[in-house]
């Protein structure tokens, strides 16, 4: 019997030790798990990522994050930060959660992070590429203008709507000087094994427009001529040797701009207004980099209007009977032209076209924007500057840095064939209610300084959001080039069949 009450009182024991031991243990994993969770909390976090997490650019919509200024890492590109306003402290540096200053390391040297640091090696090429285009002259051997005290005109009319190139080859220019605004998008390298992209700054819209068309006994136009000495000079550089062109930016914003040499030149860089006469294989949205147009109505400054104050629905003029995908606009004009509150008739910018279209677009609630020969047209941007909420019929558009914005924030969108149905169009606009309305004129508001072109360029203005989107291509193009150098040191393949084998078309 003893023996017994021996073993029982054992076995309590043994029980007793073994729940105070799991219960000491959950409470150990508890803790263990809340310090865990304490530690790598962040009440003002930073995240780094190509892509914000807000609806739209995050420097808008009156959030706490701002994304500030992207830095091009050496061996991750560029990286937009995202960062806590509150974390913004003393002349703009940035603080991380210790209090201490974060630096980016960047080929060896350490900058700010509010530097943007992408490295442009501008090509010196001869001045009838450029601002010879222009009607400028060289002095002496720069074939560079000094842009501080003299800029060459730029042509007015519709020229102005493509002048993507002028503004970002005055922007490269104005980096090398001393004075130059802090808040920089872009800086100018002598040496191009320290660029992040190699810069070709031909004026091709510009020759577009001035050269196209064929004089009397010539075989080619000056246009065609332009881009043949392109090629022959650009395919003779080593650094296009060196990458086969993937490293390279060209532009190429009027539709039929580069046409005669973009097959030759299609492994670079594109900066585009849309993909309308580019096969896929030759310019996409992974490889290319989508520009706003310069909008010609003027910016609608001190804005005071109110969706009463505005008696247009819903406004159109331009060119009325386009091909191809404009088709839209023809069958648009016949369902809209008796509706009261509509404006839709055919209109130029001849006479005082701009002036029409201006008070127009600021006496109206909506603004359409139908494809034409192309998906896009400079329509958008005027609508953008007049606070008329823009209503997208072009399926096929492409809208610039969309990657970090979210044009449905102040944008409709409307496919082709739901608004050529009879009524559908007219009535979802005016079921948009007067609440909603306002809440996407006031985004115009907030977001039509991305949209604006400046010398010398201004924070987030479409100058630096241009270059911010070609910084965002640089890590596809860096992991690109190193892939194919991947064997150049390697002994040369015995295996002759091997070396011989051609790589698809469509490769980079």
């Amino acid at each position: 019997m003893g023996e017994r009450k021996g073993v029982s009182s054992s076995k309590v024991v043994f029980r007793k030790l073994l729940l105070f031991f799991f219960t000491m243990t959950s409470v150990l994993f508890v803790l263990s798990w809340f310090y865990v969770m304490r530690s790598t909390y962040r009440p003002h976090f930073i995240e780094y990522s190509l892509l914000p997490n807000s609806k739209h650019l995050s420097t808008l919509d009156g959030s706490k994050y701002d994304m500030q200024k992207q830095n091009v890492d050496s061996s991750f590109g560029n990286r937009a930060i995202l960062v806590d306003s509150e974390d913004l402290k003393e002349g703009g540096r940035r603080k991380g959660p210790n209090g201490k200053e974060k630096v980016v390391k960047h080929r060896g040297k350490c900058h700010q992070n509010d530097e943007l640091v992408i490295k442009v090696y501008m090509y010196d090429l001869p001045a009838e590429f450029h601002f010879g285009l222009l009607d400028w002259k060289p002095n002496g051997k720069s074939v560079w203008p000094d842009v501080r005290n003299n800029i060459p005109g730029y042509p007015g009319g519709l020229n102005l709507q493509h002048s993507i190139e002028f503004w970002l080859t005055l922007d490269v220019l104005a980096s090398e000087f001393p004075e130059a605004p802090k808040a920089r998008t872009v800086i100018r390298v002598q040496n191009s094994s320290e660029a992040d992209i190699i810069y070709v700054p031909f004026f091709s819209s510009l020759s577009y427009n001035r050269y196209s068309k064929r004089r009397p006994n010539e075989m080619k136009n000056g246009n065609m001529i332009l881009q043949e000495k392109l090629v022959k000079h650009l395919t003779a550089q080593e650094e296009w040797k060196r990458s086969g062109g993937k490293d390279h930016l060209i532009l190429a914003h009027h539709p039929n701009s580069m046409l005669d040499a973009r097959m030759k030149l299609w492994p670079a860089t594109f900066i585009l207004s849309d993909f309308g006469r580019y096969p896929p294989n030759i310019a996409n949205v992974e490889k290319d980099v989508i520009a706003p147009y310069k909008h010609l109505i003027p910016s609608y400054l001190n804005d005071n209007s109110t969706f009463d104050t505005r008696p247009t629905l819903l406004y159109f003029q331009g060119a009325i009977y386009r091909k191809d995908g404009g088709l839209a606009r023809q069958e648009l004009f016949y369902l809209l032209k008796n509706e009261k509150d509509v404006h839709f008739s055919f209109g130029s910018i001849g006479k005082d076209g701009i002036k029409k279209a201006t008070e127009g677009m600021r006496a109206s609630k909506f603004c359409l924007n139908i494809a034409g020969d192309t998906p896009s047209s400079n329509r958008l941007f005027d609508a953008i500057a007049s606070h008329c909420v823009p209503v997208i019929i072009s399926d096929a558009i492409e809208l610039p840095y969309e990657d970090v914005i979210d044009y449905s924030e102040f944008c409709i969108f409307v496919r082709t064939t739901d608004a050529i149905k009879e009524n559908f169009l007219i009535n979802f606009i005016r079921g948009i209610s007067k609440k909603e309305w306002t809440r996407m004129w006031n985004m115009l508001k907030e977001i039509e300084h991305l949209f604006e072109f400046h010398f010398p360029s201004k924070e987030n203005d479409a100058v630096q959001m241009i270059w911010q989107a070609v910084a965002r291509k640089v890590p596809a193009m860096r992991l690109k080039l190193n892939r194919h150098g991947r064997f150049s040191r390697s002994p040369p393949s015995a295996d002759k069949e091997l070396k011989s084998i051609p790589l698809p078309r469509n490769f980079w």
